[in-house]
């Protein structure tokens, strides 16, 4: 396949629809009494950055991540998808288990760097969380390859937490300063696919997390809006969570939500301390705070039909065709507090 396409194209999207598994994730959502889930599925994590080598070096390398696909687009679609105009992308599609991320690089227009200054509880943070089989080998194959620390080191959140007692967890940082995290659920705790005692030292991706204002706000955009369940919630505090975060008097609101398939996406609110800073007005998909989470849906039409109606903040001037195969077309969004959400699906004629 020639790497130079003037298109855009939906591939990692099309696969996560084609190979979604048959059975859902560990809370099963309930039946739906009303309309059809604006969303079937959270197909893939997306990331700009700056420099896709050395991107692709360090999650091939250091995380075990399998690169599937790498190609270079432009054109119309991409500019309207992106909401950037004379963008030309390098884009690489990673797999890690069953799961999937997608890294951008803008070769023009080149985008900002991330905020130096970056904390965890401002509300452009996002990570993904890798679920490790083993905590402390993990952390001792990240240091031995000289990741950057986020967390001050392995936290284990402690037993008078009945949701989150246990679990094992560690922030680092990528090369361009993103946050990501490792987990290790203990028995009984996640979903139980993370139990099965496979051989491998990453196994794949449970979640992404985002940083919110107001929880409730945010349910009623990824549930009511979009369709996801909410799986569970807990509120975290004391010196663990202080020092996984990084953020001392760190108390959080933390509720998980699901699509039927897929990774899941963590809302974050920080009870305290609240001088987290709001996500930039002027970022664009080409700046490096840039993240979005990836969704197929089952009617692409009616969601952005319903997103229109909410009122959703649009990147995309609404539906943008798949210039490609005439069969895909995917709209880009911003949630409630400016996090990037594409939605792919069948192109209705």
């Amino acid at each position: 396949m020639n790497r130079l396409q003037a298109k855009i194209r939906f591939p990692v999207l099309l696969a996560a629809l084609i190979n979604a598994p048959a059975v859902a994730t560990a809370v099963d959502p309930p039946s739906p009494a009303g309309p059809t889930p604006a969303v079937q599925a959270v197909s893939a994590i997306g990331i700009t950055v700056g420099d896709l080598d050395r991107a692709l070096d360090f999650y091939k390398d250091t995380l075990t991540f399998e690169l599937t696909e790498q190609t270079e687009v432009t054109g119309e679609s991409v500019e309207r998808l992106s909401g950037v105009f004379g963008a030309r992308c390098r884009v690489a599609h990673l797999r890690l288990g069953e799961d999937r991320i997608e890294l951008t690089q803008f070769l023009a227009p080149e985008g900002k760097a991330l905020p130096a200054d970056s904390r965890s509880n401002d509300r452009w943070f996002q990570h993904f969380a890798i679920v490790v089989s083993d905590m402390d080998k993990a952390y001792e194959h990240l240091r031995a390859r000289r990741v950057r620390h986020a967390s001050s080191g392995p936290q284990t959140l402690p037993a008078w937490n009945p949701n989150a007692g246990g679990i094992s967890a560690f922030y680092f940082k990528d090369p361009d300063g993103h946050a990501l995290e490792i987990i290790h659920f203990p028995p009984g705790k996640g979903d139980p696919k993370w139990q099965t005692g496979a051989p491998r030292l990453f196994l794949g991706i449970d979640h992404t997390a985002i940083v919110v204002a107001d929880t409730d706000r945010s349910i009623a955009f990824y549930s009511g809006v979009l369709g996801m369940h909410v799986a569970g919630a807990s509120e975290n505090y004391g010196t663990e969570q202080e020092h996984l975060n990084n953020v001392f008097g760190a108390r959080l609101r933390i509720t998980a939500l699901r699509a039927p398939h897929g990774p899941g996406v963590e809302l974050l609110e920080y009870l305290s301390p609240t001088d987290g800073r709001d996500y930039p007005a002027d970022a664009h998909t080409n700046d490096l705070i840039h993240w979005h989470t990836m969704f197929i849906g089952p009617n692409l039409t009616a969601a952005a039909t319903r997103l229109t109606r909410e009122h959703a903040a649009w990147v995309s001037p609404g539906v943008v065709a798949d210039a490609g195969d005439n069969k895909t077309a995917a709209v880009h969004i911003k949630d409630p507090d400016g996090h990037a959400v594409i939605i792919s699906g069948p192109r209705e004629h």
